[in-house]
């Protein structure tokens, strides 16, 4: 299935704070499971899902930086946590705060990663929202992609450094104050 050229509509839906959103992909980041809370808030059906790229459900406002910060550290086979915008199938969009592991099968190959999201602190979510428009820009003062992503990124890791923080500190410090 090709992935459908949708407009966002700025309407923003919710899920409920006691239930977690739920996937599983293969190391290319296509989907080989979903639970029904994930199917509901893409807008897709699980025989439309199976086998797509996990991308299929991202948000034009979400910058590629903070997806280049999660392949990096995932394929470290590193855990990490991020607060991300993602896109229903109608446009309209809702916020996470995503927990994704790399998954071992048996003989402890590296075969995938696992997804949970649960429904993000609003205070959090309005401070990334003014902080993902602004790496946002600096990936779009670049002509190319891959380039605009690594600036932002190196921004954001100036950021970081300035702080005297890792990422994972920085994204549990935002819980904290809120």
């Amino acid at each position: 299935m090709p992935k459908e050229n949708i407009t966002p509509t700025g309407t923003e839906i919710f899920f409920p704070e006691n239930e977690f959103i739920v996937s599983k992909t293969d190391l290319k980041g296509k989907i080989t499971y979903t639970n029904i809370l994930f199917e509901t808030m893409s807008g897709y059906s699980r025989d439309e899902l199976l086998g797509q790229p996990h991308n299929l459900i991202r948000h034009p406002d979400m910058p590629h930086c903070i997806f280049k910060l999660f392949w990096d550290t995932l394929q470290q086979q590193k855990e990490i946590f991020a607060y991300v915008v993602n896109m229903h199938r109608s446009g309209d969009h809702y916020w996470v705060l995503a927990h994704v592991v790399p998954t071992f099968d048996l003989m402890g190959n590296h075969v995938g990663y696992h997804s949970s999201r649960r429904s993000p602190n609003r205070q959090v979510v309005q401070k990334m929202q003014s902080y993902y428009k602004e790496l946002s820009a600096i990936e779009k003062r670049h002509a190319n992609t891959k380039e605009g992503a690594q600036a932002a990124l190196d921004s954001f890791t100036d950021l970081l450094k300035q702080e005297n923080v890792s990422y994972g500190e920085y994204i549990f410090s935002l819980n904290a104050a809120a």
